[in-house]
């Protein structure tokens, strides 16, 4: 996730029927490896980008982004560590390697693994001039198809995937209507089974996809209330691409040996956090839990904004770690960290 206004048009009755039309069972599903995973495929935008974008436009490169860790930026757009650092370290890996790097220095194959994922995307394209999600996959199929990849160590290795909302901020660039929008969630939800299923095809054993966050809670809509409600209807919208998502995903389990697609509940692990204003499993606060740390003085600034002069045009919180978003779609390091804790119970017996 890049940037970008998140405020969605109206929602249909299409979207209430299916809320209302949700069942209620479950089953459990053994995703278990039968050995710990080696490698790491990322795949995705913002959220899970460790430094694919290198221009010095990007916000992720410039300050005060990286100021926590690795205490200059990295390309990672947050104050620290994003997602996948967080995923890495839960499997006993490195952050892997980014795409833009390796394919700079023209090595062999890295030892964790690749991350592909650059900001900004979509699974379809978006305004900023990255590659999509199908265009990341066609890098890894390469990859594999030139053995940088062995068979056996893709085997042996997670995906995690990434599509946070985009597409959805780029459908409302473009001006597009309430009537298009039922459809439009749909063919973003096909287009990312399309890409699990193809990950999968090319070997992996194990796939994580993110469900799409609370987006209606973000410091973007949230900043008309002074930062202390969340917009009900963006919330609305996440929740239906949620309830697609999760019977793609059930419908690919059903058709694939294994079950190999896992569900990152973001949604809910986000709202949890802003609720309780932080996660006491990660011995993480949050008084303030929708206000970001770092924004700018004005609708016309953001987070790392300079004018013609050099003059900083932002504010900075003294403390990153007490905040939950670092600027105004992305959490901090912290806000990942009790954002992950809350993710990973569910991957004990999926892993």
């Amino acid at each position: 996730m890049e940037s970008r206004k998140l405020v969605f048009p109206l929602l249909s009755l299409f979207v209430f029927s299916l809320l209302l039309g949700q069942g209620s069972g479950r089953r459990h599903v053994d995703y278990r490896f039968n050995s710990r995973p080696t490698k790491l495929f990322v795949f995705g935008d913002s959220y899970v980008d460790t430094g694919n974008i290198k221009a010095t436009t990007s916000s992720s490169r410039n300050f005060p982004y990286g100021i926590t860790f690795p205490g200059v930026p990295s390309g990672r757009f947050s104050d620290g560590r994003v997602l996948t650092d967080f995923f890495a370290d839960y499997l006993e890996l490195k952050s892997p390697e980014t795409f833009s790097g390796w394919r700079k220095g023209g090595r062999k194959g890295p030892k964790y693994g690749m991350n592909f994922a650059f900001g900004g995307t979509g699974v379809f394209d978006t305004s900023f001039p990255f590659p999509n999600m199908t265009t990341q996959i066609d890098f890894f199929q390469g990859l594999v198809a030139n053995n940088i990849f062995a068979p056996k160590h893709v085997g042996s290795s997670v995906a995690l995937v990434s599509p946070s909302g985009n597409d959805y901020s780029f459908y409302q660039e473009r001006n597009g209507s309430m009537e298009g929008l039922q459809p439009f969630i749909i063919s973003v939800v096909n287009q990312i089974a399309v890409n699990l299923k193809r990950i999968h095809s090319l070997g992996v054993k194990k796939i994580v996809v993110l469900g799409l966050g609370a987006v209606g809670c973000l410091p973007q809509p949230t900043a008309n209330s002074s930062f202390k409600h969340c917009n009900a209807t963006s919330n609305s919208m996440a929740k239906v691409h949620n309830l697609l998502l999760k019977q793609a995903v059930e419908k690919l389990n059903k058709e694939t040996k294994g079950s190999p697609f896992i569900i990152f509940d973001v949604y809910n692990a986000i709202l949890s956090i802003i609720r309780n204003k932080g996660n006491p499993k990660a011995r993480a606060r949050f008084e303030t839990p929708l206000k970001p740390c770092c924004f700018g003085v004005s609708s016309e600034f953001s987070c790392g904004s300079v004018d013609e002069k050099g003059k900083k045009m932002y504010t900075l919180c003294k403390r990153p770690k007490s905040a939950l978003f670092w600027d105004s779609v992305h959490p901090t390091q912290q806000g990942w960290f009790a954002t992950f804790s809350s993710l990973a119970s569910s991957l004990k017996y999926h892993l």
